[in-house]
């Protein structure tokens, strides 16, 4: 098992991962171009992706979907709802999936989950492999019990800590734009990915990647010292944390290392 994040923020969000025989994107929220120059920073061919799993129609989630599906063959799993909202996409490889499908790729499982976003059919996705699961939870607003559930026993998280609350509140953003970000259809802050990392925590996690950071509302600095002071308290092993960026792609996870 590898992962990595390719990119995360607002400007863009991708994810990389990569089992035994199966290479996979969680989103494609970059040009086609850039996903594979990012994608060969990790020693990856882009034309060796099997699939592209889509959790919403924002543009950061899904910019390059439409050339690299058409580019290179890849297949985009997409619900229908995200689809049409989608109108300019033009022709793409795609499959439909309902929420809460599992969908088989190769050697692993694919399981969406509903999250709270201000988007037509928001998702988040558990990954199943032979080396353990996956749970990617970004942009949601509130984290319910079902993505408690869903999360539960990953050997590696992504989780979105999206903005300090007092930056947020001070920023720049116009008023409904901070009312928005802070809502139950929002993004979560750092205090609650930390809190959501929490009542994750168990034995075997060994990796947690945070994301979707803000560079107006937040900082890495400020996303680690929350997550940090909440696994200090802790006395489960602390494990891995990652934390994405827009520009550059991130620390990858290797099981096999």
């Amino acid at each position: 098992m590898r992962i990595c994040q390719l990119a995360s923020g607002s400007k863009g969000n991708s994810i990389y991962i990569e089992s035994e025989t199966t290479r996979i994107l969680i989103d494609a929220g970059l040009s086609a171009l850039q996903l594979g120059n990012r994608l060969a920073d990790i020693n990856v061919d882009v034309a060796e992706l099997d699939a592209v799993f889509i959790t919403h129609e924002h543009s950061d989630h899904c910019r390059g979907i439409g050339p690299l599906s058409r580019r290179y063959g890849v297949e985009v799993y997409i619900h229908p709802s995200t689809y049409a909202m989608l109108p300019k996409l033009g022709e793409i490889r795609q499959s439909y999936f309902d929420i809460g499908e599992t969908i088989a790729c190769k050697d692993i499982e694919v399981t969406s989950f509903p999250i709270t976003h201000d988007a037509a059919a928001p998702v988040g996705f558990t990954v199943d492999t032979s080396a353990g699961k996956i749970g990617i939870a970004t942009d949601l607003g509130v984290a319910t019990r079902l993505v408690e559930q869903r999360l539960s026993s990953c050997r590696a998280l992504i989780v979105e800590t999206n903005h300090d609350e007092l930056m947020l509140r001070d920023g720049p953003y116009p008023w409904e734009l901070k009312q928005r970000i802070r809502s139950n259809h929002g993004h979560l802050s750092n205090s609650a990915g930390a809190q959501l990392l929490q009542r994750l925590l168990w034995g075997g996690l060994d990796s947690v990647f945070l994301a979707h950071l803000s560079e107006t509302n937040n900082t890495p600095v400020l996303a680690q010292q929350q997550v940090d002071a909440m696994l200090q308290q802790q006395d489960v092993c602390q494990p891995q944390l990652i934390i994405g960026a827009p520009q550059q792609v991130s620390c990858c996870f290797d099981s096999s290392i």
